[in-house]
């Protein structure tokens, strides 16, 4: 132990490179050297046990705290403790049906002039607990800046809230905490429920997000009408969310926040099988009506390629069996997508004409390829057809990353400009 004199207050420290919280001493030192020798040290007053320096606290005037709860326990309210001397100034907790038994933690944190309490009489998820939070604040706080959503489990400290919500003023963006799963103390529901849909969003929607199932998100008051038309009631919600994001082009930013789990993240709702199909259930309905559409130009290029066989040479047969199986199977894709995976509120006309400039590409390409490999490896019918399979799947990635991208996007968003995804870390 060693006593050193900074601005004439004496601060107690053990030696290491960044010195540990210490409530007695009240400060947070930062020192280089070595055993022999201390040769340079900072320090910084914190309050209590949030490390906050309250020289810049201020408080959060116009962010409002959503905070969805089922059945907590005494961590709820050391959440609204560590949001209160964080600097928030306006809490939101929904009650989403918790039982008889787990009613005193919300009893205390409404003691709290900050704090509104509402409730769900039964259990409806925590998409729909967090979309009455979006509509309650959307009504009751129309001057508001935006909302951060926190879990209740006492896993956001509140210095990366705060975080999240200047980013977002800062920015006027959508702000993800994203947590580093790679650490090796995670649990692993946690870790495979993140770190696998993650990758299916970046193959399959082209969406780079670390941390897909963050609960910490900061969203900018414009954009909380349309969070509460997002589909999905419980865990999907906050998939549908990103896809969300997604589609109407709005833009968004991680920040890397503390990677915290208590008592092996057993406070969780999440049910790794349950909840994961849901979410993957949500993702491949992108995927299931390109693949649909692929079935039936399939089969009828299948019909043509045998039943033109007799009657035409191997161009022009190949070419009229491609264009006619890709003229129906097209609009049966395009209606699908338009109404059951994109949810596209953009104009028909302007989706319809994009969707065909990308189709007669994706057509020429598609002949182009099949009738070149097809010549190279003096294909018949047969294997014609299994080149066309090749040919077409490697196309099918394409086309629906340019779909979700330009065909069925929404509007561009608040600032007009693309979607850029700058991550601050």
């Amino acid at each position: 132990m060693v006593i050193k004199t900074i601005d004439e207050k004496r601060i107690f420290y053990e030696y290491s490179i960044e010195c540990k919280y210490r409530k007695e001493g009240g400060y947070r030192l930062f020192f280089s050297g070595n055993n022999a020798k201390i040769f340079n040290c900072s320090y910084e007053r914190v309050d209590s046990e949030y490390g906050v320096d309250p020289r810049r606290r201020k408080e959060m005037k116009g962010i409002t705290v959503v905070l969805p709860s089922l059945n907590p326990d005494e961590k709820l309210n050391r959440v609204v403790t560590g949001l209160l001397e964080t600097g928030f100034d306006d809490i939101v907790i929904v009650n989403d049906g918790s039982d008889e038994a787990h009613m005193a933690p919300f009893a205390e944190a409404a003691r709290h002039p900050e704090v509104t309490v509402l409730t769900h009489e039964v259990n409806k998820g925590k998409g729909r607990a967090l979309k009455t939070a979006f509509a309650y604040v959307k009504e009751h706080r129309p001057d508001g800046c935006g909302v951060v959503t926190v879990d209740g489990d006492d896993q956001h400290r509140p210095k990366d809230i705060r975080a999240c919500a200047e980013k977002m003023v800062e920015t006027n963006e959508v702000i993800f905490g994203c947590r580093n799963f790679r650490q090796p103390d995670v649990p692993w529901k946690s870790r495979f429920g993140n770190i696998s849909t993650s990758m299916v969003f970046r193959l399959l929607c082209g969406i780079r997000l670390s941390d897909t199932q963050t609960g910490l998100r900061a969203i900018p008051a414009q954009y909380l009408a349309q969070m509460c038309e997002v589909r999905g009631e419980r865990f999907e919600y906050e998939t549908e969310m990103i896809l969300e994001l997604k589609r109407a082009r709005i833009r968004f930013r991680e920040v890397e926040i503390e990677t915290v789990y208590i008592e092996e993240n057993q406070s969780t709702h999440f049910r790794p099988i349950v909840d994961s199909f849901k979410i993957y259930r949500i993702i491949f309905a992108f995927v299931f009506s390109s693949a649909a559409s692929c079935v039936v130009d399939y089969l009828i290029f299948s019909v043509l390629v045998f039943g033109l066989e007799p009657f035409m040479t191997r161009g022009v047969k190949l070419f009229w069996a491609t264009f006619l199986a890709r003229a129906v199977s097209s609009m049966f894709n395009y209606t699908l997508n338009r109404k059951a995976v994109f949810h596209a509120k953009v104009p028909v006309k302007q989706s319809i004409v994009r969707y065909y400039m990308l189709c007669v590409v994706q057509t020429a390409c598609s002949y182009g390829l099949v009738y070149l490999l097809s010549r190279i490896c003096d294909a018949g019918s047969l294997l014609e057809v299994g080149i066309k399979i090749v040919v077409d799947l490697f196309l099918f990635l394409i086309s629906f990353r340019i779909q979700q991208a330009w065909v069925f996007a929404g509007e561009r968003g608040a600032d007009g400009q693309k979607e850029k995804r700058n991550v601050s870390k």
